[in-house]
């Protein structure tokens, strides 16, 4: 079984006929039938599968323990994402697994394929959840309280998906197994293309965050209000969205990005009473916190002129991330020196990173292209990846 035959089988599930690509969110019918089809290849592997209270799978190659070498990415996708990110991770994982035990190997210590749950934040609006939860890193009542685009908690959904909700929270005894986790992932950004390597080891992820921008207004009738008589928030909303791109463009290597604006009702011939708008913004070091301040300065203005208010909530942010100095040693000289990457993009190692040594290996993607139906890895390259990591994983289990 080759990781891109893995690929192949998964390649209907959560197709996504509107926006193109995929959409598998925490806990629905496509992610459901993910972590199924999941749970049985790697019974098929002879893991024993143990899913945790935060809805993360664990698949066990030989007895649980501590110091455990693990692996892994999470199934889950943005909406209308790519066929790779994410999956890649698991399905090399799983393909690993069955090269070195064709070569006879048997680890040393404890062993574990994991996939995370919402690693995206497509759904429940957070990045990282299931591995921020093992972690402690998001506070259990909070997590409980997130609610997805039709009102559902992630508490209701966790119950429904068969997880008591009440037991989610920091799993200090789980995550003390884990002596050390490496990711593999596809690349997000151009880069190894032009270096003429199919696989790079990471190096740091920079800071990141997502904001939520609440403008709220006065609805009204779209023809029967004069414009002088307004208090329309969709106006300091995009006020805000193009202040957004000029800020950021000030900022050396800053990125910040509008995806999604939701206004309420939404009517076409009425004046919206709120408009919600999400702001993710990612600046190396620490200048994001103040990137967003200097965003948040311009909604303030832009409502007060339109006679609206606005209020902005951090839903989530993490610090730049390096990633462990042994392990990527260890990374480079085990898999002959390929080139060290740095990212803009959130993984669940980068959550791990500030508990466990922690490391990525990525993939090559031609056009850099991610988030998108587009994304793309050529087969060679994903069987390169999935090689490179059979290679690290039998020298850090030895």
């Amino acid at each position: 079984m080759t990781a891109s035959g893995l690929l192949e089988e998964i390649g209907d599930v959560g197709r996504d006929p509107k926006r193109g690509g995929y959409s598998r969110h925490a806990f629905d019918a496509p992610e459901q039938e993910l972590r199924a089809w999941f749970g049985e290849r790697a019974l098929g592997l002879g893991l024993d599968i143990d899913t945790d209270f935060n809805g993360n799978i664990w698949a066990w190659w030989g007895p649980p323990g501590p110091d455990a070498v693990v692996t892994g990415s999470h199934l889950d996708s943005v909406p209308g994402g790519g066929a790779f990110d994410g999956p890649l991770g698991v399905v090399s994982a799983l393909a690993a697994v069955e090269t070195l035990q064709a070569r006879g190997f048997r680890p040393g210590r404890p062993f574990a394929v994991v996939v995370f749950a919402e690693e995206e934040g497509g759904r429940f609006g957070v990045p990282c959840l299931g591995s921020r939860l093992l972690t402690g890193t998001i506070d259990a009542d909070k997590a409980r309280g997130l609610r997805d685009a039709d009102g559902v908690t992630f508490a209701e959904a966790a119950a429904k998906a068969g997880f008591d909700p009440e037991r989610v929270g920091a799993d200090p005894g789980r995550l003390g197994l884990v002596g050390k986790f490496l990711e593999l992932h596809v690349e997000q950004g151009r880069g190894l293309i032009d270096l003429g390597s199919p696989v790079a080891v990471g190096s740091t992820v920079i800071a990141h965050g997502r904001w939520r921008f609440s403008f709220s207004g006065q609805g009204n009738h779209a023809g029967a209000t004069l414009l002088a008589d307004r208090a329309d928030p969709m106006l300091p909303a995009a006020a805000t969205v193009t202040a957004v791109r000029r800020l950021a463009a000030a900022v050396p290597d800053a990125r910040a990005t509008v995806g999604r604006l939701v206004p309420t009702p939404g009517g076409t011939n009425v004046i919206a009473s709120t408009v919600d708008l999400w702001l993710d913004a990612r600046v190396p070091g620490t200048a994001t916190p103040a990137l967003v301040e200097d965003i948040a300065h311009a909604a303030e203005a832009a409502a007060k002129e339109e006679g609206c208010r606005v209020s902005v909530t951090r839903e989530s942010y993490s610090d730049d991330v390096v990633f462990d100095d042994a392990l990527r040693r260890d990374l480079g000289g085990w898999l002959g020196g390929p080139p060290e990457l740095p990212t803009g993009a959130g993984h669940d190692a980068a959550i791990l990173a500030g508990f466990v040594p922690a490391g990525m290996l990525y993939v090559r993607n031609p056009t850099g292209i991610s988030h998108s139906p587009e994304e793309f890895a050529e087969a060679d390259d994903v069987e390169a990846g999935a090689a490179a990591l059979a290679t690290a994983l039998e020298r850090l289990a030895q």
